[in-house]
């Protein structure tokens, strides 16, 4: 009996969104479309507190069972037409269940396109590798630009991306003894008009990869310590992280995060340095006013969660790593500095920064 219901284009795992421009100000997710193990949610867009009043759409990324299976893979395209925003969040972290053998790994894909204009705020939960699991992904994000007739940047998307790890489920002793563990992070500029030739008009400002891989697949950097029924050793590679139990990678790219991407820059070149202590002088220190005094209640905060941080910019994309004990310090850091600078909230709303409650 033939089916009275059209075949079905999409393919298991995939996903498709087209984030389109309604004129002045307003958007609407003309495309979206999944297949399990994806799922997307998108609740009602809200409207930015700055003075453009811009609707902004949100989008949760979600699996069912709440992670990824032994070689599920996952592939989702997003297209961000001119002058839209976007929230991307997830409900929970995404957890990597075992893997029976190291060759059977699950994968993330996402490539992002943000016209100009337009800006994503990407502040997910961390990837929490289950003991014995193998997990790679890849963001690719392609920003749009125009020049003016004077060869500046008139118009340009924008991006905020944050990409981290946990070393598993802390309660059940696990510490970062994974089969492999591979993350990487590109960002592309393509001039409108496509006058570039490069890279098929594209050109390349940030290229990030995190690795975590043993001698199974092919590099020698963790600790054998175990033997499953196959007969395959499972990495640890918790003596390498130094004490961390989660690392991430914040990348701030384009006008609209601009100001958050300085004010980390602000923010790194006023952390204490070895040698850079001031003797008593004799004279009385001065009054510190309030700005200085969250910094420092914020830097006595970070010892207490053993975080350690680094920033630095690169082809107008500004890097940060970070990493500490456990989640819940990096997730406090992470939204003090965000809301303490204030630009996510102002263009996005409380909403872009559920993830790190």
């Amino acid at each position: 009996m033939t089916s009275p219901f059209p075949a079905t284009t999409t393919v298991p795992g995939n996903g498709s969104v087209l984030l389109a421009h309604i004129p002045p100000t307003s958007s609407t997710l003309r495309d979206l479309t999944y297949q399990y193990p994806l799922k997307l949610v998108a609740p009602s867009p809200l409207l930015s507190s700055d003075t453009t009043s811009t609707a902004v759409q949100t989008l949760y990324l979600l699996t069912y069972g709440g992670g990824l299976v032994a070689g599920d893979s996952i592939t989702l395209s997003i297209v961000l037409e001119y002058d839209t925003r976007l929230i991307l969040l997830t409900q929970g972290s995404t957890k990597i269940f075992r893997s029976p053998a190291p060759d059977v790994v699950s994968r993330q894909v996402m490539d992002v396109r943000i016209g100009e204009g337009a800006a994503l705020c990407y502040l997910p939960e961390p990837v929490q590798p289950f003991e014995g699991s193998a997990f790679e992904q890849r963001q690719g994000y392609e920003v749009a630009y125009s020049l003016d007739e004077a060869g500046k940047i008139k118009s340009a998307g924008s991006l905020c991306a944050l990409d981290w790890v946990s070393e598993g489920r802390r309660a059940r002793g696990e510490k970062w003894r994974v089969w492999g563990y591979a993350s990487r992070n590109e960002v592309w500029a393509r001039q409108s008009d496509g006058s570039s030739k490069e890279h098929g008009g594209r050109k390349l400002l940030l290229r990030d990869n995190l690795m975590l891989e043993s001698n199974e697949l092919g590099i020698s950097n963790g600790v054998m310590r175990e033997v499953d029924g196959n007969g395959h050793e499972l990495p640890d590679f918790s003596s390498r992280m130094d004490g961390l139990g989660v690392f991430g990678t914040l990348i701030l790219h384009g006008p609209m995060f601009a100001k958050v991407g300085a004010y980390f820059m602000d923010e790194f070149r006023c952390l204490p340095r070895i040698g850079g202590r001031k003797w008593d002088s004799g004279e009385e220190e001065p009054q510190k006013d309030q700005a200085e005094l969250r910094r420092k209640a914020r830097q006595q905060q970070e010892t207490v969660d053993g975080l350690l941080w680094t920033v630095s910019s690169l082809r107008n994309c500004v890097v940060v790593k970070f990493g500490a004990r456990e989640v819940e310090g990096g997730k406090r850091w992470l939204k003090w500095m965000l809301e303490a600078e204030g630009s996510v909230p102002l263009h996005f709303g409380e909403r872009a920064t559920l993830c790190l409650r």
